[in-house]
Order: C-alpha cells, then structure tokens, then sequence
C-alpha cells in the first residue's frame, strides 16, 4: 500500500492562532470577518475542521471543510499527476571497435527501437588489450551510427574516451 503526503500541512481548528478570519463556508459562500471562536463553533456545529487556507491575507482566510477528505482528494492528484510523467531512460549498448555489419545492423535496429520509444541511447565502445592504442576504429564505428541514425537522433557532445571505453549519447529529435 503506497502512502502519499501533502507537501504542506494546513493550521487546522485550534492550530489557528488569528483572533479575526476572513470565513468561507463548506460550500463556497463568504460569510465575511468572524471571530476565531465564532469560527470554530460554526465548523463544530457542522463537525466540519477550520482549516487555515491563506494565512498571508489580512485578516487570515479560513474555510469550513472535512480536512481529512481534502488530504485524501489532494493525495489521489499528486498520484494521478506521478501516473502521468514520463520517466527518461537511458538505454546502453555495447560494442567493440571491430564489429561485424551484421552484428552492426542489429544493434542500430534496436537503437532505433529504443530512441522511438522516447528513451536516450549510450553507445560505448569497448576496447580490449592494445585495440585502446587505436582509438580512431572506434570512432569511425561511433560516426557510422550516427549517419546511420541521424534521421531520427541528434548527438549529445563528442565521442568521449574514459579508460577503455568509448561512448556518445544520441536523443530522439524534437518535432
């Protein structure tokens, strides 16, 4: 079972510290400028919560509601707006500076998958031994990607060389 919090806690009944608020009733209505006590008894009649709303105003505004079910409707929209966001993957494939076209072909087929559903790719090259001493073969391989990709990605910086590995970064281009 998830639990989900308000960012920010409300004042609620005798939280309120005002001697005066601006009352606004369950349903929307201003009463106008009350006493706090006045304000509590009117929310206790109904067993409703005061809930501090705007305490910047002058005199604070406060509104007659069930603060539980509140907590519970804002909780349900900050789920609801989690459901909606699209999280960023980066997706890697590896390779090594002397790959086969066939075994090149398959890897730019699933880079294209990967980069049509909206995630970044990382393409690293992987040199072994003394194939680091000729770290051009892995860039031409890295160039080869790219043009043949290019229709659909943009490149994220230069090939960047980090120990014995090679990578660049291409993105889905924007429409």
């Amino acid at each position: 079972m998830e639990v989900f919090y308000i960012k920010q806690e409300l004042p609620i009944n005798r939280q309120i510290r005002a001697k005066e608020v601006q009352l606004i009733t369950e349903t929307g209505e201003k009463i106008g400028i009350v006493s706090i006590n006045e304000a509590l008894a009117k929310a206790e009649e109904k067993d409703l919560d005061l809930v501090l709303v705007s305490p910047n105003a002058n005199p604070p505004v406060c509104k007659i509601m069930n603060y539980g079910k509140y907590k519970f409707e804002q909780a349900k929209k900050e789920k609801e707006a989690k459901k909606k966001q699209k999280i960023l993957e980066v997706k890697e494939i590896r390779i090594t500076p002397n790959i086969e076209e066939h075994d090149f072909e398959f890897k730019a087929k699933n880079i294209r998958k990967f980069l049509n559903d909206g995630n970044k790719v990382k393409i690293t090259v992987r040199f072994k031994g003394r194939e680091v001493n000729n770290s051009k073969m892995g860039e031409k391989v890295l160039e080869k990607f790219i043009e043949k990709l290019e229709d659909i990605s943009t490149v994220e910086g230069k090939p960047k060389l980090e120990g014995r590995n090679m990578f660049i970064m291409l993105a889905t281009k924007k429409a």
